[in-house]
């Protein structure tokens, strides 16, 4: 029996789901608070409890999620009981040794290349997978298992995978890294643990690495897998796709921005790699229907509402741009709350420099998440308010005035979840 210490998290409810669909005996406890996997969790008929130290026996063994306290009384009792206790991402790692695995990783967009990949990969040869937003499926008869691989404390090294994609290497997380070279550091040693390598290779950082057995993807020559021929249109995204200078495919997608491309081109790599017909490929690509919180649009009257994860200045950089390309005719409102206060500290001028994009900028107060205020006596969101121009404060009860804005898009950014504020302003919009 394995038991989920905190299994209404949104990736521990997933891998629970996905343990159980392989048959394995699996339970777990959370708080007394209702949470949208409760669910997922009630139709797989996993059992699941309020914290209670009763729930902890002999013989069991234990997955903690992250966010789990070393006071929990259950993780008290499995300790004092000397059970065999994995951490989620140890979980993961040992659930995937069955498996030929594909590990998503990279500072942004790991979570819209693992959606893509589990979306083409499970519509073609079948797949098992385990994606950020908490969405995760599987079939005890598939060889493969897309996941994605978070850096943020190493957690992902973890993970042996066979193949690795690395989207990125950017400086993040700096309330933990200590620098760029510290994050590049943890790639590299990731790295070392993959067997085949498929990374971006118009990004310096990782061009730095001086890896083996890698595929490079990207637009310059000098990559293995190229873009060529790109046509940006507010339809979507039409390219050529050479491999080792070899004509393979023309692409035409109903994606925007250029982050997308390149998500996409990794995905193609994988799917070569895997001899999956390029035909299917490029059909499952198209129906691809995305994840949660990435460019999730919604239409209000003539009004676009776009709610989207982005919290770092590259990931606002990327949404702004797929937006314009979109929607070239229509003004960008751009509501973001900042995301922890060291990060807010670390990319202040950056923050600003990709936020004066927009037409019209909003911002709420920072979210904190493990931090707290009082260390970062200084650090608010108006030290971004400031520098913005055409900018100001918002907050739940001055969503109304967003009204004022008539047929443009809105986009909600940030890494806390903002689709309350959207369902106030959708409500409002509804009611002028």
């Amino acid at each position: 029996m394995y038991h989920f210490i905190g299994i209404k998290g949104s990736g521990m409810s997933a891998l629970a789901q996905i343990m159980k669909t392989l048959m394995f005996e699996v339970q777990g406890s959370d708080v007394d608070k209702s949470f949208f996997t409760e669910t997922g969790l009630k139709e797989k008929n996993i059992p699941f409890f309020v914290y209670d130290e009763k729930h902890i026996k002999e013989g069991m063994q234990i997955v903690v999620g992250n966010s789990i306290k070393e006071d929990n009384v259950e993780l008290i009792k499995a300790k004092k009981l000397n059970l065999k206790i994995y951490t989620y991402q140890e979980m993961i790692g040992n659930l995937i040794k069955d498996y030929k695995s594909i590990a998503v990783s990279g500072c942004h967009g790991k979570t819209t290349t693992t959606g893509i990949l589990a979306h083409v990969l499970n519509n073609t040869v079948g797949a098992n997978y385990l994606i950020g937003d908490g969405t995760g499926s599987a079939n005890i008869n598939n060889k493969l298992f897309a996941l994605e691989a978070c850096e943020y404390q190493r957690h992902f090294l973890s993970y042996h995978p066979y193949y690795i994609i690395i989207t990125n290497i950017d400086l993040d997380h700096v309330d933990y890294f200590k620098d760029l070279e510290d994050v590049k550091s943890a790639y590299n040693e990731f790295a070392s643990q993959g067997q085949k390598l498929i990374v971006w290779g118009d990004d310096e950082n990782i061009r730095s690495l001086k890896l083996k057995n890698a595929l490079y993807y990207g637009i310059g020559e000098n990559n293995d897998i190229r873009a060529k021929n790109i046509i940006l249109t507010s339809k979507g995204t039409k390219f050529d796709v050479y491999i080792k200078d070899k004509f393979y495919h023309t692409f035409d997608l109903p994606f925007f921005g250029n982050h997308l491309l390149l998500n996409t081109l990794a995905v193609i790599t994988i799917c070569f790699l895997e001899d999956i017909p390029k035909e299917e490929v490029e059909k499952n690509l198209i129906t691809y229907p995305g994840v949660q919180r990435r460019f999730n649009e919604e239409i209000v009257d003539k009004t676009i509402i776009i709610d989207d994860y982005a919290h770092h200045p590259t990931e606002i950089k990327a949404t702004i741009n797929a937006a314009i390309q979109k929607y070239p005719d229509k003004k960008i409102v751009a509501i973001f709350q900042p995301h922890t206060f060291s990060r807010t500290k670390e990319f202040k001028d950056e923050f600003v420099n990709e936020l004066r994009k927009a037409d019209k900028t909003y911002i709420l107060d920072i979210h904190p998440a493990r931090e707290k205020q009082e260390d970062y006596q200084d650090i608010t969101s108006k030290i971004l308010i400031d520098n913005i121009p055409n900018s100001e404060s918002l907050n739940e009860d001055s969503i109304k005035k967003l009204t004022l804005y008539k047929d443009q898009v809105f986009l909600f950014l940030g890494a806390n979840d903002l689709r309350p504020l959207e369902q106030k302003l959708k409500n409002h919009l509804k009611s002028r």
